[in-house]
């Protein structure tokens, strides 16, 4: 299948047994709001949360948020009725938890044919670290991945590093994954999370260390990350303006005869041709050219 996915800055989890969470999140400004069907629901309420999740699918109109659904993990006796209760058009993509071999988004993607449907490992074991590249490479369908780290999260569990605000324990971690999608021509890498709801400061520092590593959003917990999370992942009209300008003087070089060149200080060739037009493509994603 060929994947042109919906671009994600802004990843919001949403416990998916509550319907007027579920709607307010549809209705922000988050890209993507994912429905958790695995870690964010009481026991018990599984049945009660997959009619939400149908209902909300349902419902679903195309100006509101991409829909994701964290299911079960694959192998549990929840996996099954999750997966059932999410495939609807609807539907942007299913993300997969606790994943640690390439033969779990191989069993998914079996699972989704015949759908539109995309996937979205998580990378939460010392195991999808070591194999994100053959995760990445297991489906045409994985669109979204990333490195994601969290205070006390499984990924910390897993690897046994001690969380601290400033992310130096998870800098390699994140970095080896996203080269590993990248290579594997993830469109859309994510990455996440910042866990401490009322500290902002903390977040837009982590959010622009997570932009300038090479990814393109962030898993979110809170309504209130959504426009630090949006602005940081979004080029700047400045930028937009410096691009344009950019591709404006090369292609009056070439017609010139002219290959590299100063452009306003800095020596210019066609490798920053390419770089300032899949920026613009981006933006254009975005809507925001």
């Amino acid at each position: 299948m060929k994947i042109d996915p919906p671009p994600i800055r802004s990843l919001l989890f949403v416990p998916a047994n509550r319907p007027d969470r579920m709607q307010k999140a549809l209705e922000s400004a988050a890209d993507g709001v994912v429905f958790d069907l695995e870690s964010a629901i009481p026991r018990g309420a599984a049945a009660e949360a997959r009619d939400c999740v149908r209902q909300a699918l349902v419902a679903h109109t195309p100006d509101q948020s991409a829909v994701f659904v964290r299911v079960s993990a694959v192998g549990t006796a929840d996996f099954a009725p999750d997966l059932e209760a999410c495939l609807h058009p609807s539907l942007t993509a299913v993300m997969l938890p606790q994943v640690v071999g390439p033969e779990e988004v191989t069993a998914v993607d079996v699972a989704l044919e015949g759908t539109e449907a995309l996937i979205m490992p998580l990378v939460e074991t010392s195991s999808a670290v070591r194999q994100a590249y053959e995760l990445a490479t297991a489906s045409e369908r994985v669109a979204y991945m990333g490195g994601a780290t969290g205070r006390h999260g499984d990924l910390g569990r897993s690897v046994g590093f001690q969380w601290t605000p400033e992310g130096t324990e998870t800098l390699y971690l994140r970095q080896k994954v996203l080269i590993d999608v990248r290579s594997a021509g993830v469109p859309n890498p994510l990455s996440g999370l910042w866990g401490t709801v009322d500290d902002l400061d903390g977040l837009t520092r982590f959010a622009r260390q997570t932009r300038q590593f090479g990814y393109e959003g962030m898993m979110i917990i809170h309504p209130t990350h959504i426009p630090i999370v949006n602005q940081i992942f979004s080029p700047t009209p400045e930028e937009i303006d410096g691009w344009r300008g950019l591709i404006a003087a090369i292609e009056e070089a070439e017609a010139q005869g002219i290959g590299a060149f100063r452009h306003e200080g800095r020596l210019i060739d066609h490798a920053h041709l390419l770089t300032a037009q899949q920026n613009l493509a981006r933006a254009s994603k975005l809507k925001l050219v």
